[in-house]
């Protein structure tokens, strides 16, 4: 008898599972893979194409160059999952039936419920969002002066703020235009968390290259060109907002008959990366997966990357009477682009605290290319080499 398991989404999670599936099921376990893009989209390398379009080609991978001939894929927007039924709903009305369910759908960007941030912001979420900021950053840079020059501003900073401003500021270098940079974040640093050295060496980074950093600022209003900050005593006006804030449960997470975390919405996982149903397992962004007392696993592509293949040895445990192995993730540490530059810090092994400079990129660039040739091949981590 067959036992079909299927995975939902092509995030890093998502490529994580089905690889894991592949190496470790046995032929009578069907693989269904479900996303709504046909390609792997290297998210932490997507704020390169802010600067570059034609980098695109490095930082998505196609599914085709990921998964076994023998794993079927399905392209498709999942809008439910029907847990008495065990089957997906599909935008197109298709349902697809399972015995086990990956759920690695990521999430969305989190708009704290500000008003109009979804209505005037950009997300980096996808090449089309990055397209559109690269297209909107270029005409709003053609009809600006030295004396009133474009204003990009992005919200929040954390990793995701610092490399969009980084890269908007490398846009403007290359394009040799007036345009004004501006990072927005509420906490006190720009990048909250890390090595005291790392977070100084990112701000350092960022004002030589004449970003501005107001911290301790919170957005609390967003109209057609100002972003309101300081309950609104300040008034910042935009020609470009992007915002980069936390991240939320994906509209799908809700339809997913499984228990979610209220605020966030996204979808409860304990440390086997179970939900509350049994044959639903869920990792990466879309889900909270417990690593002890109100700890939860951070949000980042190395977490989703390990829980994803436990999850999927998990499943298989399950189909054979076999215990649940638990999901304890160890940061390895952190690499974060600054423009051309990078930033590596409390990396497991190396008896340096922060790496900048030529080791610096070289070490993210490494980074980036073992993802690729777990996924894919060494061919296309060597040709994607020089856009990390």
């Amino acid at each position: 008898m067959t036992t079909r398991v299927v995975v939902l989404g092509a995030g890093y999670a998502g490529c994580a599972a089905v690889t894991e599936l592949e190496d470790e099921a046995s032929d009578d376990v069907e693989i269904v893979w479900i996303s709504e893009d046909d390609y792997h989209l290297l998210l932490h390398e997507v704020h390169r194409t802010i600067r570059d379009p034609a980098v695109e080609s490095s930082v998505a991978i196609p599914v085709a160059e990921i998964k076994d001939e023998t794993t079927e894929f399905r392209e498709g927007r999942v809008v439910g999952v029907d847990t008495d039924a065990r089957a997906v709903e599909l935008e197109d009305g298709e349902r697809v039936d399972y015995d086990y369910l990956i759920v690695a759908i990521g999430s969305a960007t989190a708009d704290f419920g500000i008003e109009g941030v979804d209505e005037h912001a950009h997300y980096v979420k996808s090449l089309e969002a990055t397209r559109r900021i690269h297209e909107e950053i270029r005409a709003a840079a053609d009809g600006a002066s030295w004396e009133e020059p474009a204003r990009v501003v992005v919200g929040g900073g954390g990793m995701s703020g610092v490399q969009v401003a980084g890269e908007v500021a490398e846009l403007r270098d290359r394009l040799e235009e007036p345009i004004d940079v501006t990072v927005v974040e509420g906490l006190d640093d720009v990048l909250p968390k890390g090595d005291p050295s790392a977070r100084e060496s990112v701000r350092r980074h960022l004002t030589d290259r004449g970003v501005t950093i107001r911290t301790g600022s919170f957005v609390t209003r967003v109209d057609d060109d100002h972003v309101y900050v300081d309950e609104g005593a300040t008034e910042l006006a935009y020609d470009v907002l992007i915002w980069t804030g936390g991240i939320a449960g994906h509209e799908e997470a809700a339809n997913v008959g499984v228990a979610r975390e209220g605020r966030s919405g996204r979808i409860h996982a304990g440390t086997d990366l179970r939900t509350d149903d049994d044959r639903v397992f869920a990792v990466g962004d879309a889900a909270l997966v417990e690593q002890g007392e109100d700890r939860y696993a951070p949000p980042t592509s190395q977490a989703a990357w390990g829980a994803a293949e436990v999850a999927a040895r998990n499943v298989l445990h399950d189909l054979r009477d076999e215990p649940l192995e638990s999901y304890h993730h160890v940061d390895k540490g952190t690499a974060i682009s600054v423009g051309d530059d990078t930033v590596v810090y409390d990396v497991i092994g190396l008896p340096f605290e922060t790496i900048e400079g030529v080791a610096g990129r070289t070490l993210k660039r490494a980074i980036a290319a073992r993802w690729i040739v777990s996924v894919s091949s060494l061919r296309t981590a060597v040709r994607a080499w020089g856009d990390m």
